[in-house]
């Protein structure tokens, strides 16, 4: 084998995209690279990080179902030095059209008084439809000389960012302020108010529940017009403020979940175990857990809602959670996505059937014998090790690249409030006929574990640190590749590609 170097192929046409004065400009020039000031390249660093510091915060601490997919206009004005609302001085006629700066007047101060004043003109970069006197959010960074963001804003949207600037630092009373605005008319301030919901911890959101609408929650649920992502945060607050009342609504949702209610159905089902607690999980085992038919999507919707209730929750005991975990090891598809979760939980009854799971599987399956060689790695227990030795024997590779690419699972402290889940007997194989998983528990259902946990041994009381390692380094990557694109104007376009070929 090998190396070649060649050209990427360009279509014969490639610069007929190109604008017939593009074509007539110097090669220098057509491919020039962009320069950028220092102080430009401070706000693209600014908003960069901002972005990298709100995922590494969400991922750890968000509403468990919700997807926010921007920052809020407040977190983006907490990383900025000024923040004002100002008036276009300049109409289409009157603006700059070769650099597209366009001069403000700044008309109230929200931050940064002691940088820009009510009345002072300003010049700001904004390439859309301007006209005189129209309103505009500017965020200034990097002072004396701020360089400014502009967003168009409304009479309405307007009065929506002053009030929520004026806000306390106090996170339940900023979340009943922006309740208020979950369905406005105005998309900017619905959406902005739907990501303060989706960046909050279900802890604080659990404490607005009593100042929640029940009946409005109800009835955005029930509307079909409305997107999977609100619905996920409906059906979870609905958790927190709803009751039994609410349970015969939500199990035909579940029996007949209509196509509007699908792309919700991991909040669907946590909302139900919320409010039915463990006399639920029998519904939801069978429609989506023991059910073999289950399509996939409603399986891992189901598995998403238990991991929920296991980690945040607060309501089922992981020992009864652990058993409809132990339903997914029959379906050999999905085994895999739980195996973690019963480590994690330190949940050591499933060691024969996870090693005969791990025989039973085709060479090739590395996706479900390695997990399984981890959920080994973590158990304390010495049958663990044994079984390790013996799976050696059958398939060293997926031994060899468990320990290699993978690091122990860290099982987590319980909380006080949740049962002796560890001290879990070893199940058959086979499952007993008839008999539930909660039969074979050495400890009482009511039995409180405390932190002596004399049924098993605890590994570590954090979440796995590589976790954190993982996502601040996806972060610190993207910010490296935001920077080098925006110096260089991305690879460059003939460049030399290696390409590998046989003799």
């Amino acid at each position: 084998m090998r190396l070649r170097q060649t050209l990427p192929q360009l279509p014969s046409n490639a610069c007929a995209a190109e604008s017939p004065a593009r074509q007539n400009m110097p090669i220098s020039e057509r491919f020039r690279v962009p320069r950028i000031s220092l102080a430009g390249l401070r706000v693209i660093t600014v908003v960069v990080l901002g972005l990298s510091t709100l995922a590494i915060s969400g991922a750890a601490n968000a509403c468990p179902f919700c997807e926010s997919v921007q920052q809020t206009i407040r977190q983006q004005s907490l990383t900025m030095d000024a923040v004002v609302i100002a008036s276009s001085l300049d109409g289409e006629l009157t603006r700059n059209l070769t650099t597209g700066v366009v001069k403000m007047k700044v008309e109230k101060v929200l931050k940064g008084a002691e940088h820009v004043k009510v009345g002072q003109t300003l010049d700001a970069i904004y390439y859309g439809k301007v006209e005189v006197g129209r309103r505009f959010l500017l965020s200034g960074v990097d002072p004396p000389n701020l360089q400014w963001s502009c967003l168009p804003v409304s009479e309405r949207s307007e009065e929506y960012i002053v009030k929520a600037s004026k806000l306390k630092d106090d996170a339940v009373e900023r979340l009943r302020f922006f309740r208020d605005y979950l369905e406005d008319d105005e998309s900017l301030i619905s959406r902005d108010a739907y990501d303060e919901f989706a960046s909050a911890p279900y802890d604080l959101i659990q404490k607005i529940g009593p100042h929640m609408d029940h009946d409005q929650l109800i009835n955005w649920v029930n509307q079909p017009e409305i997107g999977a992502d609100r619905k996920r945060l409906y059906f979870t607050m609905l958790g927190v403020c709803g009751g039994k009342d609410d349970l015969p609504m939500l199990e035909a949702m579940l029996r007949h979940p209509a196509k509007s209610v699908t792309g919700g159905l991991d909040a669907l089902i946590a909302c139900y175990l919320t409010l039915a607690g463990e006399d639920g999980l029998p519904l939801i085992d069978e429609l989506f857990i023991a059910n073999m038919k289950a399509p996939f999507p409603q399986s891992y919707a189901a598995i998403m809602a238990i991991r929920f209730h296991g980690t945040e929750g607060k309501v089922i005991p992981r020992s009864a959670l652990v058993e409809s975990l132990h339903k997914v090891l029959d379906r050999s598809e999905l085994a895999d996505m739980v195996i973690p979760d019963l480590a994690k939980w330190n949940d050591w009854s499933q060691i024969d059937r996870l090693t005969q799971l791990f025989k039973d599987a085709e060479k090739d399956k590395n996706w479900l014998r390695v997990p399984v060689i981890n959920y080994l790695r973590a158990c304390p227990l010495p049958e663990a090790e044994k079984a390790i030795g013996e799976l050696e024997k059958i398939d060293p590779e997926a031994v060899r690249r468990a320990k290699t690419f993978f690091p122990i699972p860290v099982p987590v402290r319980p909380k006080t409030t949740e049962d002796k889940t560890s001290a879990l007997a070893p199940i058959p194989v086979t499952p007993r006929t008839g008999a539930r998983y909660a039969a074979v528990v050495q400890a009482s259902g009511n039995e409180i574990a405390g932190d002596d946990f004399s049924g098993g041994v605890i590994l570590a009381t954090a979440a796995n640190p590589w976790d954190l390692g993982y996502v601040i380094t996806i972060a610190l990557a993207s910010i490296v590749l935001a920077l080098f694109l925006v110096l260089t104007g991305g690879p460059a376009t003939g460049a030399i590609v290696p390409v590998m070929i046989e003799d």
